[in-house]
């Protein structure tokens, strides 16, 4: 086992708060969130909607939460939902939407999780008593199981203009919508607009210890605060975990810029080595996804773990690395020597 601190690129869900985040925390100001009490978690709240463009917001635990209350609060049970086949909310999220919220996926097939406005007008189907009415169409941007790819903003017109002829809703699974923003130079809202909701998460890259937001109208907010009660994220003196958040949008959201150039670095560092299959111009932002087709994925991490860097298997050939504030540039070259030499001690 490799001395002294690990190089942790398994997730951006590592992050943990800085002192000056947690002194923030320390001293929040806070109520009963349930009550409508807690001005930090309003705080939060407002400041979310306004980047977005929307008119409200509701604080949620994790972004998983805010995607189920989504599907739940735009729908009801026996709709259908589209979504592209390796989204978070029907990979990752535990069959949510049929247990949660009864509806069932509808699964396109994308280019690193992006689809066209083809794909969803090629998935409906006509009125018929035999087919459930589709209701929602998801979008995941950035797409974690792409490999950190960006929804270009085009392609999302074009399957928004698609969707609203057909009467259908949108929600954006934006967890990672922050680094979207920071690798383009567009705006949070410029992304948001097109959706009637949008879910976003301060947990990973931002880099606080716990929490989400799901924004859209009043209306929308109201019925999903009812969702959320529901499913057990009403929280009381919440304004402990909106101070992180808060202090999280305020100072530590240009820094995204860091996580991708560290990832650029290592993209680059890795393309050249024996033994692995990686376009580094495919790294648009901080995940890192290569393949390693002489040795199975598990393996590979299992070594690298034995050395003090810590990646995940995401496939039986594939790894994935997650560049954030826990790594830096200097650990890049690290954990591309770590990878040589694992595989060539096989």
């Amino acid at each position: 086992m490799r001395h002294g601190r690990a190089i942790d690129l398994r997730s951006d869900t590592i992050t943990q708060p800085t002192r000056a985040m947690r002194e923030a925390m320390a001293w929040a100001e806070v109520g009963d969130d349930v009550f409508g009490d807690d001005p930090t978690v309003q705080r939060l709240e407002a400041r979310v909607a306004a980047l977005l463009g929307k008119e409200a917001a509701v604080f949620t635990p994790s972004g998983t939460m805010a995607n189920q209350i989504a599907v739940r609060t735009h729908t009801e049970p026996g709709d259908e939902i589209l979504l592209e086949g390796n989204a978070h909310i029907t990979y990752y999220e535990a069959g949510g939407p049929a247990a949660l919220a009864g509806v069932s996926c509808r699964c396109l097939n994308g280019l690193r999780g992006v689809f066209t406005a083809t794909d969803v007008e090629a998935a409906l189907r006509p009125p018929d008593q035999h087919f459930p009415p589709t209701k929602l169409v998801c979008l995941e941007n950035t797409h974690n199981r792409g490999g950190g790819a960006i929804w270009p903003l085009a392609r999302i017109r074009e399957v928004a203009d698609v969707a609203r002829q057909h009467g259908l809703r949108l929600h954006l699974d934006g967890a990672r919508l922050w680094n979207a923003a920071v690798a383009t130079g567009l705006e949070e809202r410029d992304y948001a607009e097109h959706f009637d909701s949008v879910s976003v998460c301060f947990s990973k890259g931002l880099g606080a210890p716990v929490g989400s937001a799901l924004c859209g109208s009043r209306e929308f907010i109201l019925r999903a605060r009812r969702f959320r009660k529901m499913l057990g994220g009403g929280m009381r003196q919440a304004g402990i975990l909106a101070a992180g958040a808060l202090y999280a949008l305020e100072h530590q959201r240009s820094r995204l810029a860091e996580d991708h150039a560290n990832a650029r670095t290592l993209a680059e560092a890795l393309a050249g080595l024996p033994g692995v299959e990686l376009d580094p111009g495919s790294v648009q932002t901080n995940i890192v996804s290569f393949d390693v087709p002489a040795m199975p994925a598990k393996e590979l991490a299992a070594r690298l773990d034995q050395a003090g860097v810590r990646m995940l298997a995401t496939g039986p050939h594939t790894v994935r690395a997650v560049t954030s504030l826990m790594v830096t540039a200097a650990d890049m070259p690290k954990a591309a020597d770590a990878i040589q030499t694992a595989l060539r001690e096989r």
